[in-house]
């Protein structure tokens, strides 16, 4: 990378917020208060992201009746919730081809529930009246490699002839740069239906103002401390209060789980972004995008991008950072050495966009297992849920996580809980130092796989045989 080069994306981020652009908003609303004091229910929701967002709403939805709590430690949304792509997807499985390699024989059954969980999440939306630019555009996997190119030809004609391409359309590179154009796309995948795009932190604050109109009581800045059986239920402590409860679901993802032995199945990996200021007409004109699609390039460290409903763009993703020891830690959010990396990755991919800057660059821990997709299970016989694991695509599956967890809680044999996603478990991660050492290796092993025409090394080759085949 020449200096000169350097200097000039560089400066693209001289005024950019070290904020996630979705939750600096003048319209954020305010926390409710914490709470104080003693408090029964019969389902306590811990978590005030999607997973216990959508578990809390679901729940009333299904029993108008039954006393909600839902209690955060910060505020709703801070998190994960609030500062990713806003990419809406319907795969429950992280992509189809993480799902069908690890459940060929449930792929169809995984397919069906996945699109009707976005289905059910557009039309909440709409019947909560929920504002959080909720768009049905669909996704385009691009290739900027040649052999890119040709692995998603060979992709679409496997996925073709196992009935999986329904609304997928192979893009040859003139017509995904009639699509989106950039020098660098050779070829695309286009998912028309699979993938909405939408405002994260509205869809958070939205879910949040549904949940308090059907009944259910939220406390923010109310951290729950610990988690012990008391009588018939549950008991929580909270810094100033204490809840007891007949059941509880744990939404709590990255954040050290309530019930140690889960610790064990989940890693944090910081993944960073950047957003734009708005497009004139002319850039947006020059770039094409005329049909709004996120894009997602082919790479193992893939990037993500998108349009914002004021057409910025949205450019995350290629690094994926893993902290030793697996801490979850303020300072790890802001990374600027990244950012100049995005920035410089960004100007590659749209050279005609040259001079836009950058108003926000930004950073944070998602939750990945060594399946990079969600698990589920109970503790405290049966009067414990918890779902994780959800690697950067929880936004549209987390909802179908909080019908598990009140599958679970509510004894029930459903056709989710028959399914075998959500009977196992992935394998858990090593002690220390021997996570950090394989992930970096993994890492490594991805980016030279990446200048490499693809290649995978022993080691990868060695991680997809055992089932921990990972990408970014």
């Amino acid at each position: 990378m020449a200096p000169s080069a350097m200097s000039r994306w560089t400066k693209s981020l001289s005024e950019a917020r070290p904020a996630s652009f979705w939750l600096d908003d003048p319209g954020r609303p305010a926390p409710e208060p914490a709470l104080t004091g003693a408090e029964t229910c019969d389902l306590l929701v811990v978590g005030g992201g999607y997973s216990g967002l959508w578990t809390a709403l679901i729940a009333k939805e299904r029993d108008p009746a039954r006393d909600v709590v839902l209690v955060e430690g910060r505020e709703v949304g801070w998190a994960a919730s609030g500062r990713n792509g806003g990419f809406c997807a319907a795969s429950l499985t992280h992509g189809l081809p993480n799902g069908l390699t690890r459940w060929p024989d449930e792929i169809h059954t995984l397919e069906r529930l996945g699109a009707r969980n976005l289905d059910a999440i557009e039309e909440t939306v709409a019947r909560h009246s929920i504002d959080c630019d909720f768009e049905r555009t669909g996704e385009i996997d691009v290739a900027t490699e040649p052999y890119q190119a040709r692995e998603l030809r060979d992709w679409y004609e496997e996925i073709r002839s196992k009935g999986l391409a329904d609304g997928v359309e192979y893009l040859d590179a003139e017509a995904v740069r009639d699509q989106v154009n950039s020098p660098t796309f050779e070829a695309g995948l286009y998912d028309r239906r699979g993938v909405a795009m939408l405002h994260p932190a509205k869809l958070a604050w939205g879910l949040k103002r549904a949940c308090v109109d059907l009944g259910v009581r939220v406390y923010e800045h109310t951290p729950a401390l610990g988690l012990k059986p008391y009588g018939a239920g549950m008991a929580v402590h909270t810094p100033y209060g204490a809840i007891r409860a007949r059941t509880v679901a744990l939404g709590t993802n990255i954040f050290p789980s309530l019930v140690r032995r889960v610790r064990a199945y989940t890693v944090p990996v910081y993944d960073y972004a950047l957003m734009t200021e708005p497009l004139t007409p002319g850039q947006l004109a020059s770039i094409g995008w005329k049909n709004r699609q996120g894009l997602g390039d082919s790479a193992n460290q893939f990037h993500y991008f998108r349009l914002s409903a004021d057409n910025r763009v949205l450019w995350g993703g290629y690094d994926a950072v893993y902290p030793y020891g697996g801490r979850v830690r303020a300072e790890y959010d802001d990374r600027p050495e990244t950012y100049a990396k995005l920035a410089g990755h960004f100007f590659g991919c749209f050279p005609q966009l040259e001079g836009v800057r950058f108003t926000h660059a930004w950073g944070g821990a998602i939750d990945t297992c060594t399946r990079f997709s969600a698990f589920f299970g109970t503790a405290h016989a049966g009067k414990v849920a918890y779902a994780a694991g959800y690697t950067g695509l929880g936004v549209g599956a987390t909802r179908f996580g909080a019908e598990v967890m009140l599958d679970l809680l509510a004894g029930e044999r459903t056709e989710r809980t028959e399914l075998e996603m959500v009977r196992r478990k992935p394998l858990p991660f090593p002690p220390e130092p021997f996570a950090w050492t394989g992930i970096a290796l993994t890492k490594w092993s991805l980016a030279r796989a990446d200048a490499q025409g693809g290649q995978r090394n022993l080691w990868l080759r060695t991680m997809d045989k055992l089932g921990l085949g990972f990408d970014s």
